[in-house]
């Protein structure tokens, strides 16, 4: 597996989150289909993060105010921008995950017609969709929410750093 780690800072609208970052795992599981749609259920579980859902990703921007979330990649392909408009742009195949701290603008820009993914959220955190820029409320939210106690994917204590 191989783990990326960047932080975001507020880009237009969008508010991101400059304290945690967001993690790419490239391959975290093998496989495809069903039965890896069912393993980053059970990884995610274990670690902490119950999963919530298994769709697609929405093609407009938009962020969590109330929680961090955890994808986990299990079948077709997709290319998502990340941290709001004009923002970094990724190419995601099964196997593939995702954490994303609350704050942090995603929307899907391209997605082969089967693409799906597992989501996952820490346990207590429930999601909201936001599509406009955060007031104050939002914004101590987002400042208020604690850091994730375990990576989703690998367990480990706390969180990482930015790179």
């Amino acid at each position: 597996m191989e783990i990326e780690t960047f932080l975001l800072s507020e880009n237009d609208w969008v508010p991101n989150n400059s304290r945690v970052p967001v993690v790419v795992y490239r391959g975290a599981l093998d496989g495809e289909g069903e039965e890896l749609a069912e393993r980053f259920e059970a990884l995610f579980e274990g670690h902490g993060w119950p999963p919530d859902w298994r769709d697609g990703i929405f093609d407009y921007h938009h962020y969590h105010s109330t929680a961090h979330e955890a994808l986990g990649m299990f079948v077709g392909t997709a290319t998502l921008e990340l941290g709001g408009p004009g923002g970094r742009r990724i190419e995601l195949r099964p196997g593939d995950a995702l954490l994303l701290p609350t704050g942090t603008g995603h929307r899907c820009i391209f997605a082969s017609a089967d693409f799906q993914v597992v989501g996952a959220y820490p346990k207590g955190q429930d999601w909201d969709i936001c599509r406009e820029a955060p007031d104050d409320a939002a914004r101590t939210r987002m400042a208020a929410l604690p850091d994730p106690r375990r990576d989703p994917v690998t367990g480990e204590s706390g969180v990482r750093t930015g790179a």
